[in-house]
């Protein structure tokens, strides 16, 4: 069964190829993933990589770990499950727990007297 490695620490230049190239020294690699930012697609300096098997990924965290990849010193560990999101701050991930109704760039036509967006105008 394949174990699944974090690797942190990882330069803004390394990429999937040269993640699964280095771990390849030590094992059969299964996958190798830099995460990227969404919006901006760069890298945001960590990863995964997953071994065939659990000697493999051992002999990899014993023998990469501080090591050297793209100029800086990576940290490698085998991967934790990933916890639940906590969303009790409030709201959800897009409102940001606003109230309800209206907010003064449009949503509820009552507040703003005709709807439309109330942004910018004077009192009526």
């Amino acid at each position: 069964m394949a174990t699944k490695l974090f690797i942190g620490s990882l330069a803004w230049a390394t990429t999937d190829d040269s993640l699964s190239a280095l771990f390849s020294q030590v094992g059969t690699v299964v996958s190798a993933r830099v995460i990227t930012d969404r919006a901006t697609g760069r890298s945001k300096g960590f990863g995964f990589v997953e071994m065939s098997t659990e000697e493999e990924a051992q002999k990899a965290v014993a023998e990469l770990n501080g090591k050297d990849l793209d100029g800086r010193s990576i940290v490698v560990n085998e991967a934790r499950p990933m916890e639940p999101r906590d969303n009790s701050r409030g709201g959800s991930s897009f409102g940001g727990g606003r109230p309800q109704g209206g907010s003064s760039y449009g949503g509820n036509r009552d507040n703003n007297r005709g709807g439309g967006s109330s942004y910018g105008r004077s009192s009526y």
